[in-house]
Order: structure tokens, then C-alpha cells, then sequence
């Protein structure tokens, strides 16, 4: 039950901090800017890996949990549990948002600005790297103690990269809450299949490269 909390937890700090960044942002006349936006959400990654990374392995991300069940290092059971808690987190965290800001029409949604198939394509293949560096840095204990920061600055620069053409979701928790709650489903479907199929192609590179004879 305790991993289960960790995941719910989690998830929340990154949807509540993560878009409630972005709606500070639009409620100050963009005072945190893209800088400020993706730093808010490498960092609070960064931190919840640490607290809770022990006790869930802090997935907060339905596409790297969905992954590591088709790689074997997780089970379904878990799997479904995490996804639940994690999908509840996330909502709860867009509805205190939505209680806070009222006025906010969109909460943070993810809302591709230019052509569908960029932000699919991005979301894709940032979500690819995102797992891969997930995998490695896991994996060896050597990482043990900087895992959370890398992850945290990776998560950083990928929005930064494509957080104005796709708003930088790589995480279908992330991207379902807010579109849910604010009623927004625009491209809904994007943030839900790319980010899950680039995690789960780079789990099938992953097993690739380190398969042992």
C-alpha cells in the first residue's frame, strides 16, 4: 500500500507544481517564462525521486510503468495499482488548481501549437530518451546517488526543447488531469499514445543492447 501512496503522492506534486507553474505564469504576465516552467517540473521530479524512490522506484508517469511490465521489471498487478494512483493524483491535483484559479481556462493543459504530427513526433521521441535514461541510470549503482538529479535535468531540457510546439507532457497522467478537469481534450489523444509507445520502444532498445548471450 505504502508504494501505492508514493505513486499518488508523487503524482500529485508533479501535476500540481508542474501546471500550477504554468498558470502562475499566465497569471503573472509570464513571469517564470519556459525557464521557470521546465525547472519547476525537472525539480520536482528531481525531489520526489529521492523521497520516494525507495519505496515505489517513483514511476509517477503511466507510460514508464506501462514500459517496465512489458520489460518484465515490474508486475500487472502493480502496474494497475500505480496507474490508478498515479491517474488519481493527478486529478485531484487539477482540481484543487481548478479551486485555486478558477478563472484558468485551461490548468496547465498540453495543446500542440503548430502541426499534430510535430507534437506527436516530439513527444515520441523525447519520451523515447526519457525512458532510455530512466533504464540506465537505474540500473547501475554507481548512479544510485545522482539517478534523481539526472532524471530532473533531463526532464528539464526536453521541455525546454519542446515545450512550445507540444507543451511538454512525455507523461499521460500529466497531460489527462488537466485536460479533464477544464474540459479541454484538444489533441487529448496524443499525450496518451506517443509518450506510451516511445517508453515502450525504448524498453525493446534497451533489452536489445544489454541482452546477454
Amino acid at each position: 500500500m505504502k508504494k501505492y501512496l508514493a505513486e499518488f503522492i508523487g503524482t500529485f506534486a508533479l501535476v500540481f507544481c508542474g501546471t500550477g507553474a504554468i498558470i502562475v505564469n499566465e497569471q503573472s504576465n509570464g513571469s517564470l517564462g519556459l525557464i521557470g516552467i521546465a525547472l519547476t517540473f525537472g525539480i520536482i521530479i528531481s525531489a520526489m525521486i529521492y523521497v520516494f524512490g525507495n519505496i515505489s522506484g517513483t514511476h509517477i508517469n503511466p507510460s514508464v510503468t506501462i514500459a517496465l511490465v512489458i520489460g518484465k521489471l515490474t508486475s500487472l498487478k502493480d502496474a494497475s495499482f500505480y496507474i490508478f494512483a498515479q491517474i488519481l493524483g493527478a486529478i485531484l491535483a487539477s482540481v484543487l488548481l481548478k479551486f485555486m484559479f478558477s478563472e484558468n481556462l485551461t490548468l496547465g493543459a498540453t495543446i500542440p501549437s503548430g502541426e499534430l504530427v510535430q507534437s506527436f513526433i516530439l513527444e515520441f521521441v523525447l519520451t523515447f530518451f526519457l525512458m532510455l535514461t530512466i533504464l540506465g541510470v537505474t540500473s547501475k549503482k554507481e548512479f544510485s546517488n545522482v539517478a534523481g538529479l539526472i532524471i530532473g535535468i533531463v526532464v528539464t531540457g526536453i521541455i525546454l526543447f519542446a515545450g512550445p510546439i507540444s507543451g511538454g507532457s512525455f507523461n499521460p497522467a500529466r497531460s489527462l488531469a488537466p485536460a479533464i478537469v477544464s474540459g479541454n481534450l484538444t489533441a487529448l489523444w496524443i499525450y496518451i499514445t506517443a509518450p506510451t509507445l516511445g517508453a515502450i520502444v525504448a524498453m525493446f532498445v534497451w533489452k536489445g543492447i544489454n541482452k546477454t548471450e
